[in-house]
């Protein structure tokens, strides 16, 4: 069975980002980039199931500039066979993805489809349930375990009541939750291995897609920052700010 993993390019995870002085969006000049930690999840748990004899063949896609070769390169590192690049200098919004990933489904016929559940630029979570909707395969959102039968995939889900099990009929669409697992570190070997490893460059107009924008965003701003605490000498006191200050009671 063939499994495709779509990874994004984000902002890494350890930087604090920064709003552009105008308001327009995220400053990312000279700032690190890399996988997007939900997708780098999926990546593992697909090379995993290779590793289990489930899978055959890992297909890796992103999606932006040619800089996004460096997390399919990365990808391919961690086991990944072969990677295909959506080259776009575009902004590509969540429903322009689920459209080109359509595409890419038409074209690899994977069995199973693997990516993270959000990415944490812009955390819309919409892009696999988008996906989902759009191929007409059946979904399991916030996977935490993942367990592939010869023509199923059985996805334990986080929920907010706890856990819910799902049974779906492949081909299927898997998006991963923080708790699926842990990923491997990724060694000098392998990331000099990966460049041997082929990969496919196409455009969104070679997969027939438009991918003009349905969103205008209007402003970024930062979060208002937190004022300071205060003491307080009582419980009446407490309980008085609580209800006529904070208005929480």
């Amino acid at each position: 069975m063939k499994v495709l993993v779509p990874v994004k390019r984000v902002v890494d995870y350890n930087v604090k980002v920064r709003v552009k002085a105008d308001g327009t969006g995220v400053d990312i000049a000279n700032v690190k980039m890399s996988m997007n930690p939900f997708d780098e999840i999926a990546v593992e748990e697909a090379v995993r199931l290779k590793e289990a004899g489930k899978v055959t063949e890992i297909v890796v896609v992103s999606m932006g500039t040619a800089k996004c070769e460096e997390q399919i390169r990365t990808a391919l590192a961690m086991g990944a066979d072969r990677g295909i690049l959506v080259e776009s200098d575009a902004e590509l919004q969540p429903l322009a993805v689920a459209k080109l990933l359509k595409a890419i489904v038409a074209k690899e016929n994977p069995g199973l489809v693997i990516l993270g559940k959000q990415a944490i630029d812009d955390d819309s979570n919409q892009t696999g349930q988008m996906l989902g909707a759009l191929t007409g395969m059946p979904q399991g959102t916030f996977a935490s375990k993942v367990d592939v039968a010869a023509d199923s995939v059985t996805v334990t889900r986080e929920i907010d009541g706890g856990l819910e099990t799902v049974k779906l009929a492949l081909p299927a669409v898997v998006t991963t939750d923080l708790r699926l697992n842990e990923p491997r570190y990724v060694k000098l070997p392998n990331i000099m291995a990966a460049k041997k490893k082929p990969m496919e460059k196409v455009s969104p107009a070679d997969l027939g897609v438009d991918v003009a924008p349905r969103l205008k965003t209007l402003k970024v701003a930062e979060p208002a920052k937190r004022s300071a605490g205060v003491k307080v000498g009582s419980v009446a006191e407490l309980v008085a700010k609580l209800k006529n200050e904070a208005k929480v009671i």
